[in-house]
C-alpha cells in the first residue's frame, strides 16, 4: 500500500502487505509497543556486541577485536538482508543482527576513540549522546504530528536515501581501483556539508520508520512484524550514529 512506502529499504510496503494477507490471523498481530520493546531487547544485544569488542581493544587483543569487527560487517550484512526478504525470520536473525553490528560500531569506536584521545577525548559519548537525542526528537516530532509521513516527504527522503546509497556504492568502487574521492573522507567544509545532509536524510528516515510501524499496528500485520519493525529502527539508528561519527571526527580534525 502506497501509505507503507519508507526511506528506509528494510520497511517496505510489499513486505507489510504480502504478511498481513498471509499470516495475520493465525499469529496474531503485532502493535505499537511490541515493536519498541523488541526495539529495546535488539539494543541490549548491540550493546553487548559492542561492549566486548571495546574490552578486547582495551585488553590489546586487536587481532581477535579486528575479525569480530569483520565477521560482525560480513555477518549483519548478509542477516540485513535475510530478514529483508525472510521478514518471518526476523524473530531469529534479528538479535542476531544487533549482536553483529555491535561487534562492529563497538571495535569502530574503540579506535575512533583511541584515535581522537588527545583532540576530542569525548568523541564517542557526544556521539552516542546525539544518536539518541536526535532519535528522541524526530519522535517527538512525529508523535505531536510536528512533521507528518505525508507521501511527498515519503518520495523526497527515498529518492535521497536511494541516491546516498548509490553514492557510496559509486566512491566505493572508484577506491577499489585506485581512485580516492577525498572529498568524501578529508574535514574539508565540502565534506563536512556531505555529513550534515546525510545525517538530516538518516534522522528523517526515522519518522519513516516511526509511520511504518504505526501504520503496520493498524493494518493488523502479524506478530513476527514487531521484531521486523524494530530491525528496520535499529538499522536506522546504527546507520545515523556512524554517520554522526563520521561528522564529529571531520569537526574534530579541523581543529
Amino acid at each position: 500500500m502506497a501509505i507503507l512506502k519508507s526511506g528506509n529499504p528494510t520497511l517496505s510496503s510489499k513486505i507489510f502487505d504480502k504478511s498481513l494477507q498471509m499470516e495475520a490471523q493465525a499469529q496474531g498481530t503485532m502493535s505499537v509497543r511490541g515493536a519498541i520493546n523488541k526495539f529495546g531487547f535488539l539494543m541490549l544485544m548491540i550493546i553487548s556486541g559492542a561492549a566486548y569488542t571495546w574490552y578486547l581493544f582495551d585488553q590489546l587483543k586487536q587481532d581477535t577485536m579486528t575479525t569480530l569487527m569483520i565477521v560482525g560487517a560480513i555477518g549483519g550484512l548478509i542477516s540485513a538482508l535475510v530478514i529483508s526478504f525472510k521478514p518471518r525470520l526476523a524473530p531469529y536473525l534479528a538479535p542476531a543482527y544487533a549482536i553483529l553490528e555491535g561487534f562492529l560500531i563497538g571495535g569502530l569506536s574503540a579506535i575512533m576513540n583511541a584515535a581522537f584521545a588527545e583532540k576530542f577525548p569525548g568523541l564517542i559519548m557526544q556521539a552516542v549522546g546525539l544518536t539518541f537525542g536526535v532519535a528522541i526528537s524526530m519522535f517527538l516530532l512525529y508523535n505531536f504530528r510536528i512533521i507528518n509521513a505525508t507521501q511527498r516527504f515519503k518520495s523526497v527522503v527515498y529518492t535521497a536515501t536511494l541516491g546516498i546509497g548509490i553514492f557510496y556504492l559509486i566512491t566505493l568502487v572508484l577506491r577499489l581501483f585506485g581512485v580516492q574521492v577525498s572529498f568524501m573522507y578529508d574535514s574539508s567544509w565540502l565534506s563536512i556539508g556531505i555529513s550534515l545532509f546525510v545525517v538530516a536524510i538518516a534522522a528523517l528516515n526515522l519518522i519513516m520508520d516511526f509511520d511504518m510501524i504505526e501504520k503496520g499496528a493498524e493494518m493488523g500485520a502479524p506478530r513476527y512484524m514487531e521484531w521486523y519493525g524494530a530491525f528496520g529502527l535499529m538499522v536506522t539508528l546504527v546507520w545515523l550514529y556512524i554517520e554522526i561519527l563520521r561528522l564529529l571526527s571531520k569537526l574534530s580534525s579541523r581543529d
